[in-house]
């Protein structure tokens, strides 16, 4: 049988994620694996205990479709402490992880032909989930070093009417416009967290041009600043046309665990709900009974751990900088991000990580696999630092080496 003309273009065309890809790189090549997100310490304890608790003494059967009522209860409340919001459990729905959510979302509200805004860089999901459901996406560049939300370009892309509908060949005439816009934030890979005015401009935006907003809220307790996070829903005209989406994940640093959630009120939530259903339908009910009661854990719980990773931030910060290189300011997220040219680094960002791997024994993430559309940088690379200390020295310490080797 002939296949390759039965696989879907977006499929047919798609490379490994840059994540799976730099991480066997780490694993043939015995490197300290810096690239990809995750935290190497132990997670709390109680979460742990919760697990095993839950195995013997919970059911380990299907849970209901949106989720333990005992978890969306615990995200409520959860969001009431630390962000002051007033949610209701049916507006919740919980998720395989924030990806799930992330397509559920998509698969609910982007219909073939719509546009969708997404800001770059950008989780690498986005734009292949928006191509799978028909959709266009458009790219609106954050540039470095601060990575600020644009007014004027948010304002072109959504005054721009696409050619791209009628060269698809798809039945309807009529040119696309944008009709969802998809955020992240704190964003992920420049560990930056948009500013009050940003978020009303977006917010207005949204209102104006009649755009749902799936907000990829993932990182917002894993901030660095002090300033409690503001959900993108709080905004005037937003809490009926949001998407707010969260990790436990993050919040806890246990991604393997894979529970998220997905957040909305009146029809977008029964949207999501649908979407959600005939895509896992349900997730690991003892790690939500887990999950539940973690999200009621004291608060100086969760601040000791973002305590134990703002070390870790500055400790890797401190030994990249002692070697030369220039690190972007974080403010959010695992990750710090260097820029290459300021470092006196000739290299582009995919030759840099694909030599730093090898020669070095770290791996990293070219920032440019994050970036579609015209305006990609290629001199910035992104290095986790939730990691042991003694492995950080060691990373910045290879890296001191191979900086002197090729800047030489």
């Amino acid at each position: 049988m002939k296949t390759a003309g039965r696989i879907h273009p977006v499929y047919a065309e798609m490379e490994r994620t840059v994540f799976d890809r730099m991480s066997a790189l780490a694993r043939e090549h015995g490197a300290i694996n810096l690239g990809q997100g995750f935290p190497d310490g132990p997670p709390p304890p109680a979460l742990i205990e919760a697990a095993s608790r839950a195995l013997y003494e919970r059911s380990s059967q299907y849970p209901p479709g949106a989720g333990l009522m005992e978890l969306r209860e615990a995200i409520c409340g959860y969001y009431a402490r630390r962000q002051g919001l007033e949610l209701a459990p049916e507006q919740v729905t919980v998720t395989s992880g924030a990806t799930e959510a992330l397509a559920a979302a998509v698969f609910a509200f982007v219909k073939p032909g719509d546009e969708v805004i997404l800001f770059q860089p950008a989780y690498d999901a986005y734009a292949p989930l928006v191509r799978r459901a028909g959709g266009i996406p458009v790219s609106v560049p954050l540039l470095p070093p601060d990575f600020r939300y644009p007014a004027e370009a948010l304002e072109a892309a959504l005054q721009k009417r696409s050619t791209l509908l009628a060269r698809s060949g798809l039945p309807d005439p009529a040119p696309a416009k944008p009709r969802v816009l998809m955020l992240n934030d704190p964003l992920n890979p420049a560990g930056t967290v948009a500013s009050h005015e940003e978020l009303a401009m977006i917010a207005k935006a949204c209102v104006e041009h009649d755009l749902i907003a799936i907000c990829d809220e993932v990182w917002e307790d894993v901030r660095f600043d002090g300033v409690p996070h503001r959900s993108l829903l709080r905004f005037p005209g937003m809490a009926e046309r949001t998407v707010k989406i969260g990790s436990a994940g993050k919040i806890f640093g246990l991604t393997g665990w894979k529970i998220g959630w997905m957040i909305a009120a009146g029809p977008l939530a029964t949207a999501l709900a649908g979407a959600h259903q005939f895509l896992t339908f349900a997730t690991a009910v003892p790690l939500q009974w887990a999950v539940a009661e973690g999200l009621a854990l004291p608060d100086a719980v969760l601040d000791g751990q973002r305590g134990q990773w703002a070390a870790a931030r500055e400790r890797l910060k401190a030994g990249l900088t002692g070697a030369g290189y220039a690190v972007l300011p974080n403010a959010a997220t695992w990750f710090l991000t260097v820029d290459l040219a300021a470092s006196g680094i000739g290299l582009k960002d995919r030759v840099f990580s694909e030599r730093a791997v090898v020669e070095a024994g770290v791996a990293s993430v070219p920032v440019s696999a994050l970036y579609q559309g015209e305006e990609v940088p290629e001199h910035l690379v992104r290095f986790c630092f939730t990691k042991p200390m003694d492995v950080l020295d060691e990373a910045a310490a290879r890296l001191a080496r191979f900086r002197a080797e090729i800047a030489g």
